[in-house]
């Protein structure tokens, strides 16, 4: 049993609801052991990394052959890989050696995108439905194996903050996507018993009010900051100090130079720890202590590096393990592997309100199903407050659609946005051929 996935569904529910219920269910369900909240995956998969971390390159290289073994098998069920394999006269059941994965098609967004519905096998109830806009605007739908795929990425996770200090049930702020007023002068924080974190805006971090973060984390005292680089950058500029010391600050799903982080480090006086991971959940790295670049999880999937380009850079190429229903072959993520060990991640984007907030790109990334039936998204800004949302749908589009879409990412941009959308029949590229999430003459 896997409580979590089963309440998945009802996440918006318990987000809209007032925080004294919000309270009384989170802290209920913390009550539930872990064994049937989580249920056993994570708690195999959280011995697996732990155990990982100290594998031979045999050990790895066995585990890895078996796991992919495991996914060609179960992608050849679904009607999209048995043609593709067909083709490629490649047989799953064969599969003996990492080098024979280079036989395999490669698999892109635009395939998954247009052949969704014939890449997924298995039950329909083990499936758990996802969408990511992702950092290029090209909203991109998939299933997860339910029970499986989240456990699994919160074991992993959990295993990659334990590097810097981190232990389940630790008191965490996060300042990453959370909405907590959708008004431009509304509450910065609210609390999430399911977890014990305190979760702070993003959308409202200014200078003027930036005593109110101080002082719900000085109350709150927690033994990590949970933030996207871009908000932890943020309150190091403004000059936060706290009159606490932190553990850790935990920063994924933005690029992070090395010297920014050793400036976080410097300022907040804490290890910064620092990952690589996508919402399709095919491959992981994280930093390891003492070191500058990330690594790769061996165990939660495999990783291959495209040619690499005149700076050196090469795409990652991921395979998934363990996600049964709707496996990802040789998976062009379209990021960027550097010489350096780090990913080429995009800069900091924002769209700027008529009070000045500022709204990273990174949060607008719809992990719903807002952005389904859209092939691109692409922000367009030039004034203050003023935004157009180019829209490019698919073939079949239902103008009720544009209702909907304005009213979510109305809830994310706040009252001091003035929003239109535009459906148009292809969305601005660069002169490279590149998807951009936003284009704007506005400096940050």
């Amino acid at each position: 049993m896997h409580l979590e996935d089963t309440l998945y569904p009802l996440l918006r529910l318990y987000e809209a609801a007032p925080q004294p219920v919000k309270t009384l269910a989170g802290r209920a369900y913390r009550a539930i052991p872990t064994s049937i909240r989580q249920g056993a995956a994570y708690e195999r998969f959280r011995h697996e990394a732990a155990e990982s971390e100290s594998w031979d390159a045999a050990t790895i290289e066995r585990y890895q052959i078996a796991a992919i073994r495991d996914s060609l098998i179960a992608a050849q069920r679904a009607p999209f890989y048995t043609k593709r394999f067909a083709e490629a006269d490649v047989r799953p059941e064969s599969f003996e050696s990492l080098e024979q994965l280079a036989a395999y098609p490669m698999l892109t967004k635009q395939d998954i995108i247009l052949n969704r519905a014939d890449m997924v096998s298995g039950d329909a109830s083990q499936r758990l439905a996802m969408t990511t806009g992702g950092s290029s605007g090209v909203p991109v739908s998939f299933y997860l194996h339910k029970g499986i795929s989240r456990p699994k990425e919160q074991a992993y996770l959990e295993a990659t903050w334990a590097r810097a200090g981190y232990r389940p049930g630790d008191r965490v702020a996060v300042i990453r996507g959370g909405v907590t007023s959708s008004r431009s002068d509304g509450r910065i924080a609210t609390f999430d018993a399911t977890r014990n974190w305190l979760v702070l805006s993003s959308y409202h971090l200014t200078p003027e009010r930036l005593p109110e973060y101080v002082a719900e984390l000085n109350s709150f005292r927690p033994q990590h900051l949970h933030a996207y680089p871009s908000a932890a950058l943020m309150l190091m500029q403004m000059s936060v100090k706290l009159d606490f010391k932190l553990t850790s600050l935990l920063c994924g799903s933005e690029k992070l130079s090395t010297q920014a982080q050793r400036q976080l480090e410097t300022h907040f006086e804490a290890p910064v720890m620092h990952w690589y991971g996508h919402s399709e959940r095919a491959v992981l790295a994280a930093k390891r202590p003492g070191s500058t670049g990330l690594q790769f999880w061996p165990a939660y999937g495999f990783v291959e590096f495209d040619e690499p380009d005149a700076d050196g850079n090469r795409e990652i190429i991921a395979t998934s393990f363990h996600n049964h229903i709707m496996p990802l072959i040789r998976y062009r993520t379209g990021d960027l592997w550097r010489p350096d060990g780090h990913v080429m991640g995009r800069d900091y984007e924002f769209l700027i309100s008529r009070t000045g907030r500022r709204i990273s790109l990174t949060a607008m990334n719809m992990h719903d199903d807002l952005f389904d039936g859209l092939l691109a998204v692409q922000f367009h800004q030039h004034q203050p407050d003023e935004v157009e949302c180019h829209l490019q749908p698919k073939i079949f589009w239902s103008r009720d659609r544009e209702k909907v879409i304005h009213a979510g990412l109305m809830r994310k941009l706040g009252d001091d946005f003035m929003l239109t959308l535009r459906v148009v029949n292809e969305i601005e590229k660069t002169s490279a051929g590149k998807h951009r999430w936003l284009v704007t003459t506005l400096k940050p």
